[in-house]
């Protein structure tokens, strides 16, 4: 694999600029911030951190899908999450990486040098409360998802998966959600099968029910569309008028 590549762009033009620890903050504070970010792009397939390892960078994932994984003393992986666009990567005050981060498609990564970061943070209140409230979202969607290994029945738990996904691509655009819903699926069905505690037989035949039952519409094995958003919540054991994840 090649070593990942030093990208740049322009934060007026980032489409997670709105959802991003950046949200709130004003021009000085934007510029203090471009004074100490990179970008760097991963292969699909290429570890972004392992377990354990120093980070000298924190950051946001720009556009891309990654992994969250934990490998058990005996050997065995166990994916613990997924991270979309806009999800924060590392912990200021912290010197080690929690879990494996492995880029599943290919991922943009608008870094930050971390020591200037936590110096930054803890004199830019913008940034520090965005960063809570991140937190704070991530724990709620940790909570929602015990719910989802814990007590749904596969079908559940696929259309649960599909209606992270639909809405966190929604909530990337201005608009926000709509009743149709058009994107990729960024995980295999090897990945979803992992993620989810189901067999890749499983996960094949849940999917083929849901398109059969016109839940939704698939053209080849990713590209996506939900006819009506309130019925796949339903399908997913949520209310229909449930906000969005993180």
């Amino acid at each position: 694999m090649t070593a990942p590549t030093i990208s740049s762009f322009n934060c007026g033009d980032c489409p997670i600029r709105h959802r991003a620890v950046c949200a709130r903050c004003d021009s000085d504070e934007l510029e203090e911030l471009d004074a100490i970010k990179y970008y760097r792009t991963y292969e699909a397939g290429r570890p972004i951190i392992w377990s354990g390892d120093s980070m000298n960078f924190v950051g946001s994932v720009v556009s891309g899908i990654a992994t969250l994984t934990q490998t058990m003393e005996d050997g065995r992986t166990q994916m613990v999450g997924i991270l979309l666009p806009s999800d924060f990567v590392g912990r200021p005050g912290r010197d080690g990486a929690a879990y494996n981060v492995v880029a599943t498609t290919e991922v943009v990564m608008c870094c930050f040098r971390k020591k200037p970061f936590e110096e930054l943070m803890a004199r830019t209140p913008h940034i520090a409360h965005r960063l809570l409230e991140m937190t704070l979202d991530e724990l709620d969607a940790a909570r929602e998802w015990m719910l989802v290994l814990g007590r749904k029945t596969a079908r559940e738990k696929i259309a649960s998966l599909l209606s992270i996904i639909a809405r966190r691509d929604a909530s990337l655009t201005p608009a926000g959600a709509k009743d149709r819903m058009v994107f990729d699926l960024p995980l295999t069905r090897e990945a979803m099968a992992d993620y989810l505690g189901l067999t890749l037989e499983t996960v094949s035949r849940q999917m083929s029910a849901l398109k059969k039952d016109g839940v939704i519409e698939l053209e080849g094995k990713r590209h996506v569309t939900v006819p009506d958003m309130g019925r796949l919540l339903e399908e997913a054991g949520d209310d229909s008028d449930g906000g969005f994840l993180g």
